[in-house]
């Protein structure tokens, strides 16, 4: 259960641990590439999903997606930069996200993008935790024509190819992010379905405390907008097969049937408090507490009882030292699958009680499509601009309530609010599951109750 400590949210953390908030802040998303822009198309209601474009999609049952505006990215960072030449960089959309969000919140953070040492920073105390996919790699390297192993071996496909195999190492990621930072602490790529991006940033936050390193550069990138994963997705029964863009994602309604697959970045660099304080930096919120847990149910269901997501949302509370009375705002894991939504009201109904009905809850996947690994980094960002902007961010396309589904879900539009404290939840595919909770930044007197 939830620690019985005050609600404060300005009161110290249990103990003396090391109090860790966020500095910096970094995006790639269909509805913008700057957070300013991403969080004005936010607060507006506007929606990134519309025909997939990367692709033909035309034969697909499903044909909408959430795209990042590659061209203007690649050449917005060729002019910056000329990372995009890179062959092992251009062979993968991920880590062209992951290095465009990664310089966003770098300097976002009031350092230098020429890396630790022109920062002032020691670079044995920064490390990246992130949570990323390289998924598909087969299909953009492998010939069409060749069938079997044999074929691939003597095309010599791993060696013409060299550049493509090396893109899709999954540990390039968080490698990708240090070397081109000068960050010599850990280097974290991890994979854990739709929570990886959560489960980066929990991670993060743990060896911040621990004192292994000051600053972190920590969140989620993917890209699965790919013949193969839409396919994938589509037999299993997970996307919308809803043709209109604007109501084809819609966590909570009624009528939901499905996912929208998105994809892009969401980076936040984290520190230390009195780190922080040293060098000047802006505060922009704390990283209170964080919780994971398994389903152990089964691989492609949740458990309807929602015991894991239960765990999660207890353990980070207790956590953070908080009761859940002091939790103002839940960013849902809102997918508009029929069981990821009820599962998740329930859990909601479960830890917080009386106050779920006083909890306001939205879901950015219907304005940004599912990220999967990328998800809880772009969702923690937007949870981030919520409590600075004391503004609740919409859930679109919920006209036709659930009756399993009674929350306040922030439906259609945005809206002014008070938040001192609130969830980022996380709950991925094959039972991950992992929630944060942020507050508004140490010493700010509208974040007592």
């Amino acid at each position: 259960m939830p620690a019985t400590a005050s609600a404060s949210i300005g009161a110290p953390a249990p103990n003396t641990r090391r109090r860790i908030v966020v500095t910096g802040l970094g995006v790639a998303t269909a509805l913008g590439l700057e957070v300013d822009s991403l969080w004005y198309a936010v607060d507006a209601g506007r929606c990134g999903i519309a025909e997939i474009r990367q692709l033909d999609a035309s034969r697909l049952p499903v044909r909408l997606g959430a795209e990042v505006d590659v061209d203007v990215l690649q050449r917005r960072l060729s002019e910056e930069s000329g990372e995009h030449e890179d062959p092992v960089v251009a062979a993968n959309r991920t880590l062209l996200f992951a290095l465009w969000a990664a310089r966003r919140a770098w300097a976002a953070a009031g350092l230098s993008l020429h890396g630790c040492a022109a920062a002032g920073l020691d670079p044995r105390r920064a490390g990246v935790v992130v949570g990323a996919g390289v998924f598909p790699a087969i299909e953009t390297m492998v010939p069409p024509s060749l069938d079997a192993p044999d074929d691939v071996l003597a095309a010599g496909v791993g060696t013409a190819h060299r550049d493509a195999w090396r893109a899709y190492d999954l540990g390039l990621v968080s490698d990708l992010l240090s070397s081109r930072l000068g960050l010599g602490g850990p280097s974290i790529t991890l994979q854990a379905a739709c929570t990886s991006g959560t489960q980066a940033i929990g991670e993060a936050l743990r060896r911040l405390r621990r004192g292994q390193i000051d600053l972190a550069l920590t969140g989620g990138a993917d890209s699965m907008m790919s013949l193969f994963a839409v396919t994938g997705f589509t037999v299993l029964g997970a996307l919308s097969r809803n043709p209109d863009p604007a109501t084809a994602s819609r966590p909570f309604d009624a009528r939901r049937d499905g996912f929208v697959l998105g994809e892009g970045a969401g980076l936040l660099v984290l520190e230390e408090l009195e780190h922080a304080r040293r060098r000047g930096a802006t505060i922009l919120a704390e990283v209170r507490g964080y919780g994971a847990s398994a389903d152990a149910y089964r691989f492609t269901d949740m458990d309807p009882d929602a015991r894991g997501a239960i765990a999660a949302l207890h353990a980070a509370l207790t956590d953070a030292d908080l009761t859940p009375d002091a939790i103002d705002h839940v960013n849902a894991h809102g997918t508009s699958t029929p069981q990821n939504d009820r599962m998740e009201t329930l859990a909601l109904h479960e830890v917080f009680g009386d106050h779920a009905q006083r909890l306001a809850v939205s879901a950015n996947k219907s304005q940004l499509g599912h990220l999967l690994c990328a998800a809880g980094g772009i969702e923690a960002v937007l949870t981030v601009l919520a409590l600075h902007h004391q503004r609740l961010p919409p859930t679109l396309g919920l006209h036709h309530s659930d009756p399993d589904c009674d929350l306040d879900y922030v439906a259609g539009a945005s809206r002014a609010a008070r938040i001192r404290a609130a969830v980022s939840s996380s709950f991925g595919f094959g039972g991950q599951n992992g929630c944060l909770v942020l507050t508004r930044p140490p010493g700010d007197p509208e974040a007592e109750p």
